[in-house]
């Protein structure tokens, strides 16, 4: 332990799993915060417990859970879910802390599901559900929409209101410093490649510090204490159309789970995933997800957007990312070293993940040489992607004839590809059709 301790390459990598955990984290209470209308000490209180929490879910899914280098943290598609839903309800008059109640109801409801599906060990039989062609359909997706998010944060556009303008200024150091990041990790010899997001966010923070102004994520002063708000959002409510949505979310997000897990054999071989090992990881999701219904945060899942990060770091020991994540907690425990790091501009974050998801191409195209295809069953993966992106580019407003209950999830092209996918692998034997022909 004492070596590992004293191993400068595990405080690096750890640094590097610190930025990325960070910056995958950051926005998310925030933005809930102001859906809500929310004080800025109950903010900050979200803000805190989201470093505290993600910092023990991550070390406890590595030494007890799933054993991989995987970041826990706020679910993207409960995320996008909640913000959706919120923003409805809104509209149709629901009283803002009735929606969140609800919500907070549906998430702790649909965390102890998870728990049950754990400890039963469906999980485990269900995963074989996720053929080739489904990983291959879910990783395409899934990078899409995450390039999507990370190249609008680059522009200076996230969090702005539809008729926001790109700011010139913040996307060309964005672009400059992605750029940057893709040389160092295609060029540089492995020993520098691999920290090469570290560099880009060490080079493109002081850049953005002396060019703009950087103003920290909150807003205000830097927090000293850590104050407990429990149900931020809204005492716990029953309206059943939200607690419906939150419950099948919650069922679907488990795809993510097993995208993680599966998704990164290939970085394992040799090293299987067992049934207890996915028992666990589920039972730890669970748990977190009860805690964040109560703290009013997004629940937390597995990332598998961490599959593009170790492709490009190379690091898969678990330590760094242990190491990461436990400096991460701290960044909770002690206010004033979080407030610190909220200062981090998300156009100079955005930039070094974009280089990092772009990976993610790669790996959905290493399941996609698993399966056969041919010009009669092309439809196996045809549809369920091209469905899943044309979903993504239409307008909002295109859904709103739609049920407001299941509005969030029929727009969602990352869930509907893959449920689509999965729908069509599970009742047709698309081997039999044609003569196979590897792509």
């Amino acid at each position: 332990m004492k070596k590992e301790l004293l191993d400068s390459g595990n405080w690096l990598g750890g640094l590097q799993w610190l930025m990325y955990i960070f910056v995958n984290t950051v926005v998310v209470p925030i933005t809930v915060g102001a859906a809500y209308n929310l004080s800025q000490a109950e903010v900050v209180s979200m803000m805190q417990f989201s470093f505290i929490l993600g910092g023990i879910v991550c070390v406890f899914e590595a030494v007890f859970g799933h054993k991989r280098s995987i970041m826990s943290g706020p679910s993207g598609l409960w995320w996008g879910v909640i913000l959706a839903i919120t923003s409805i309800s809104a509209a149709q008059g629901i009283p803002l802390e009735v929606v969140g109640g609800s919500l907070t109801v549906g998430v702790i409801i649909s965390s102890i599901l998870t728990i049950i599906i754990g400890v039963t060990g469906i999980g485990f039989y269900l995963e074989k559900l996720f053929n080739s062609s489904v990983m291959g359909v879910f990783m395409f997706l899934f990078g899409v929409s995450l390039c999507i998010t990370f190249f609008e944060g680059m522009l200076g556009l996230s969090g702005q209101s539809g008729d926001a303008k790109i700011d010139l200024g913040i996307s060309s150091l964005s672009i400059i410093i992605a750029i940057f990041v893709l040389i160092i990790t295609i060029k540089a010899p492995n020993k520098i490649a691999q920290y090469s997001m570290l560099i880009g966010i060490v080079i493109g923070w002081p850049l953005f510090a002396l060019l703009f102004n950087p103003e920290s994520q909150l807003g205000g002063g830097v927090a000293t204490t850590i104050d407990l708000h429990l149900f931020p959002l809204g005492e716990p409510a029953w309206n059943i159309g939200i607690i419906i949505t939150a419950v099948i979310t919650g069922v679907l997000n488990l795809t993510k789970q097993y995208g993680s897990i599966k998704g990164s054999n290939f970085l394992y071989e040799g090293q299987e995933p067992t049934n207890a090992e996915y028992r666990n990881s589920f039972v730890i999701t669970g748990v977190s997800g009860i805690a964040s219904g109560i703290l009013g945060l997004v629940p937390f899942s597995p990332f598998v957007s961490s599959i593009g990060f170790l492709q490009q770091t190379g690091v898969i020991r678990r330590m760094p990312f242990i190491f990461g994540s436990i400096m991460f907690f701290i960044m909770g425990i002690i206010p004033p070293i979080g407030y610190f790091f909220t200062l981090l501009p998300l156009s100079i974050g955005s930039a070094v993940l974009f280089v990092s998801y772009v990976q993610l191409f790669g790996s959905s195209m290493d399941w996609f040489k698993e399966v056969n295809i041919n010009t009669l069953n092309l439809y196996r993966v045809g549809l369920p992607l091209f469905i899943g992106l044309i979903l993504m580019t239409m307008p909002a407003s295109a859904f709103e004839t739609l049920p407001s209950y299941i509005r969030p999830l029929i727009s969602n092209g990352l869930l509907m590809g893959t449920i689509l996918s999965i729908l069509l692998e599970n009742t047709i034997k698309w081997d039999k059709f044609g003569l196979p022909q590897k792509i």
